[in-house]
């Protein structure tokens, strides 16, 4: 366990596991759901996805909308100019690292206000656990297979930049 621990970087730290552990806290206190596991060894496996998952809907949708052509938020830089630049001063990576941090807590935010709502709603329907699990599982591949799509783009993009003339 402590080689694993070691092995964690600090991006992994502050993007998955310290969202997935708030989210579990408060979604136990703002919810019915109580995700918290008393086996600690399990409970970080699982608080490390639950941050995995609020990660990567940050990337794809928090991170999407907000660089969208309606709302104009935010601007990126073009990843070739990304890479460069990172090549010349470390600090981009590390300001791009919090600048993750920060859309990952807005996806964190997001989901126990639709956790919530999803809690109401399936009252209200009535909704059984086993369609509740199934559209989790649905959702689930679905964001998974985006996440995917989006991290062979990067790579695509990163050996681009690296065998340009």
């Amino acid at each position: 366990m402590k080689e694993i621990i070691e092995k964690i970087s600090s991006y992994n730290i502050f993007n998955y596991l310290f969202p997935g552990i708030i989210f579990v806290i408060l979604l136990r206190e703002i919810t019915s759901y109580d995700l918290v596991q008393e086996n600690n060894f399990l409970g970080a496996f699982l608080y490390y996805f639950i941050g995995l998952i609020i990660s990567r809907i940050g990337s794809l949708i928090i991170g999407d909308l907000l660089k969208s052509k309606r709302l104009k938020f935010i601007k990126f830089t073009d990843y070739n100019d990304f890479v460069k630049a990172c090549d010349k001063d470390k600090k981009i990576e590390l300001f791009s690292e919090i600048n993750n941090m920060y859309r990952t807590i807005i996806s964190l935010l997001t989901l126990l206000l639709l956790g919530k709502l999803y809690e109401n709603i399936a009252e209200w329907l009535n909704i059984g656990e086993n369609l509740s699990y199934i559209l989790l599982i649905t959702t689930l591949i679905i964001l998974f297979v985006f996440s995917y799509k989006k991290q062979t783009g990067f790579v695509v993009k990163r050996v681009a930049s690296r065998t340009e003339k």
